[in-house]
């Protein structure tokens, strides 16, 4: 049996992960030129910087089991239970939850430790997904887009039966700004989500969540921002960093600054499945198969690998 993933993100890389467990021939193609998806660190100034999802959580009993091994050779460390809550007008509380964990070397490095020893392609776009299943012409027996609906959507022809479960759903985009101090300027903190706000959904001080007080900060963008500026990310650097300056009552502007588009950040709508796999053998995984969220992800790609394989079994 041999199965394309398309899609070097957790989601992708778990998949393959379980395919090869089973003795699968499993390949991971995918355009960009590093594996992480949307859990992308950003080497900047010398030190990685999450420039995608903040941080994860664990509640999957099996993600844990997973989890346990990145902590066992220190990838991660627990970083915080607890986050702030900014109001529009600026006032504060505090919001207490599940701990959140973080990776010294950014979120990238847990998805390319999972890739460990795997046939990934990097750098190779993939155009077209038709029936048979074929990828671009090659014929395999089975093949999982491991990605958002709207990206998936756009490599099947119409008619096939996986298109109907990748339309009609909104995806929220956000532009995340990186941007660095010489010296910290605003007090002490975590992370914060940001309510109501016209312009920021959520702050994060990185030197904080790498755990080496670099003076940098985070913020992600509400999706209207996202939106106005998608053809020109760079050009929400300015009114973000003017939202930053009210909350934190920052005095100086940043040494740097680094902007970045997400136009599929979210899904609008969970879904209540973790994944689909038609009798085409075109599958479909990632953080929109479920809540979104990393585990998430894991767990939808882990989840169509086994389907995958008891189809193969009853073949």
């Amino acid at each position: 049996m041999a199965v394309v993933v398309v899609g070097a993100g957790i989601a992708g890389i778990a998949c393959a992960v379980e395919l090869r467990a089973a003795g699968v021939a499993v390949r991971v193609v995918d355009r960009a030129h590093t594996v992480g998806g949307r859990m992308a660190s950003r080497r900047i100034e010398g030190r990685p910087v999450d420039l995608g999802a903040a941080y994860f959580t664990v509640r999957d009993p099996e993600f844990a089991q997973v989890v346990a091994r990145w902590r066992a050779v220190g990838l991660i460390r627990p970083w915080t239970s607890e986050l702030a809550v900014f109001g529009r007008g600026g006032e504060r509380s505090r919001a207490p939850g599940p701990v959140r964990w973080a990776a010294s070397g950014g979120l990238r490095s847990l998805v390319a430790a999972l890739a460990e020893g795997l046939p990934v392609e990097l750098g190779r776009p993939v155009e077209r997904v038709d029936p048979g299943p074929t990828v671009d012409g090659e014929t395999v027996d089975a093949v999982v887009l491991a990605m958002p609906d709207p990206q998936a959507r756009r490599l099947l022809p119409d008619g096939s039966p996986a298109a109907p479960r990748l339309e009609g759903r909104e995806w929220h985009p956000v532009i995340a700004v990186a941007a660095g101090w010489t010296r910290r300027e605003w007090p002490p903190m975590t992370a914060a989500f940001v309510n109501d706000h016209p312009v920021l959904s959520l702050v994060a001080d990185d030197g904080d969540r790498r755990g080496d007080g670099a003076p940098v900060l985070v913020a992600h963008s509400v999706a209207d921002v996202a939106r106005r500026y998608d053809a020109s990310p760079d050009d929400a650097v300015v009114p973000m960093l003017d939202a930053l300056r009210w909350l934190l009552g920052l005095r100086s502007g940043p040494l740097w600054t680094h902007a970045h588009r997400w136009r599929f950040a979210a899904p609008a709508q969970n879904r209540d499945d973790t994944f689909h796999l038609g009798d085409d053998g075109i599958g479909l995984a990632g953080d929109g198969w479920g809540s979104p969220r990393i585990e998430t992800a894991w767990r939808s790609g882990t989840d169509l690998a086994r389907a995958v394989v008891d189809r193969s079994r009853q073949l």
